[in-house]
């Protein structure tokens, strides 16, 4: 089964586009779907059997609005510090790095209880 990757991205006109990976392979569009669809016909017969899953980016049992809030208030203040040539501070760094590696176990979670629920 290919894995796809599907990313927001803005575009030079200010707008979002789409970037869809799969391995080596690469397709941008203006909509999810468009991007899929153009990678997908980049795919092979045996590589085209391809299960999607959409992630909605809200808060759930996983990774909570609270922690969603706080990291991207780090993550704006890394931004900041970053384009003044800055870090941030030892304790800011730490709770971001956490909070980073809290919502990678949460998509893990997610995608087992996902997993769990198609098999029912």
């Amino acid at each position: 089964m290919t894995k796809v990757a599907i990313l927001p991205e803005p575009s030079t006109q200010g707008d979002t586009m789409y970037r869809a990976i799969a391995g080596a392979r690469q397709a941008v569009a203006k909509s999810v779907g468009a991007a899929l669809d153009a990678l997908t016909a980049q795919l092979s017969a045996e590589g085209s059997g391809t299960l999607v899953v959409v992630q909605n980016h809200r808060p759930d049992q996983f990774f909570t609005a609270q922690q969603q809030r706080r990291m991207e208030e780090l993550m704006q203040l890394w931004r900041s510090a970053r384009d003044k040539g800055q870090s941030l501070s030892a304790a800011e760094q730490t709770e971001l790095n956490d909070l980073v590696q809290a919502e990678v176990r949460a998509s893990g979670e997610r995608a087992a209880a996902a997993l769990a629920g198609l098999e029912k």
